[in-house]
């Protein structure tokens, strides 16, 4: 199997196979949880570059949403009958490390530091605190139910956001990396070039229905607040 295929079959499975072992654990014991609430991809819209989607809008082509489909299927097909069910879809999240990673700002922070965080191909966030705060919600209020897009409310372009990223470390340049460099360096760090070269503009409607507050709604922000001197400190 072509390098790229396995690593594509290795997500794909990751996710749709975890999926089941859960279904089939809850399934195994006397009293299963009344609520399970599930990850998803905001990928699954695939790669609309003006179009903002909300929960309404329709799924994209693609690698990431061939690979959302599925898992959200294996997710209700897994779930029992009674079970109220909900599935954020999250763009990527940046966080503290806390000794279990702490999300794409792991990766991007080294590249911004040394001068490569500029725009990627042809140039979303989301803050753990507001990650926490909708898990939270979801297991918690039993009107929240099905899909909703777990991103910041207010969505930057990539190049927008690697500039607020340089702003953020005090570093003036970042070298731009082409769309060819990077399918070559995707396969050595096991990922998938689509996510770092496609994306798109997502707003919850639901969300904002339901009168969900974001502490941290604008990446500035959130970029602050996780790289401020106390962060190194606490955990």
């Amino acid at each position: 199997m072509h390098q790229d295929s396995h690593h594509q079959d290795e997500i794909l499975r990751s996710r749709v196979e975890a999926t089941r072992v859960l279904g089939k654990a809850i399934r195994s014991i006397i009293s299963p949880p009344p609520v399970w609430v599930q990850m998803s991809t905001a990928h699954i819209f695939g790669d609309p570059p003006e179009l903002v989607c909300d929960e309404d809008s329709r799924f994209g082509s693609g690698f990431a949403p061939f690979v959302g489909r599925p898992w959200e299927e294996a997710f209700h097909a897994s779930a029992i009958p009674d079970q109220r069910r909900v599935i954020l879809r999250t763009s990527f999240v940046i966080g503290r490390d806390c000794g279990a990673g702490c999300g794409a700002l792991g990766r991007l922070l080294p590249l911004v530091r040394f001068g490569l965080g500029g725009t990627i191909g042809t140039g979303k966030q989301g803050h753990e605190t507001d990650m926490n705060g909708l898990f939270e919600r979801a297991l918690t209020d039993g009107n929240m139910q099905g899909v909703y897009i777990a991103t910041a409310p207010n969505p930057v372009s990539q190049r927008i956001f690697m500039r607020e990223m340089r702003r953020a470390v005090g570093m003036p340049i970042g070298l731009p990396a082409f769309g060819w460099m990077v399918r070559v360096a995707a396969p050595l760090l096991r990922t998938d070039p689509e996510l770092a070269l496609y994306g798109r503009y997502l707003v919850s409607r639901r969300l904002r229905e339901m009168q969900f507050e974001f502490r941290f709604p604008d990446l500035p922000d959130a970029l602050a607040d996780l790289l401020a001197p106390k962060a190194a400190t606490e955990g």
